[in-house]
């Protein structure tokens, strides 16, 4: 009989192998999972502070979105894909045309301009520059 220390996926199995001749047939062992204090330690710590991290990016944006009301009846610009947001060309309250650029978007290695869709007056920006949005996030309110 034979014990082995084999890794699969991160995770170390001692494993015993039994030699066997033509003649003989036997069981074959189960693997058992061996634990080793670093792989204890590092794992369990490394999601806990990103579980905890996860939270509070939540409630932030919670936060952000919650302290800059969307009036009733005002027409939403969304993002059309997920990206960065590089600059913001308008500030609160600005009379816009149509086709003017609201806001820069990075996606892919690519600027786009998110402009505008009709004329309007702007009512609530709900980004800033430097935030990551996702497909259809609130960008910019406009009445």
């Amino acid at each position: 009989m034979r014990k082995f220390i084999i890794t699969v996926n991160g995770k170390s199995y001692e494993v015993e192998v039994e030699e066997l001749s033509t003649q003989t047939a036997s069981a074959v062992a189960q693997p058992t999972p061996v634990v080793t204090a670093a792989q204890t330690s590092q794992p369990a710590a490394q999601p806990a502070s990103q579980a905890a991290a996860a939270p509070k990016q939540e409630k932030a944006a919670e936060q952000k979105q919650a302290s800059q009301p969307i009036p009733s009846g005002a027409e939403l610009v969304k993002a059309p894909m997920p990206g960065t947001i590089l600059d913001v060309k308008v500030n609160v309250g600005d009379e816009v045309k149509r086709g003017q650029v609201l806001l820069i978007l990075e996606a892919m290695k690519m600027e786009n301009e998110i402009m505008a869709p009709r004329d309007g007056k702007v009512v609530s920006i709900q980004v800033s520059k430097g935030a990551s949005v996702n497909t259809d996030d609130v960008l910019v309110a406009l009445q």
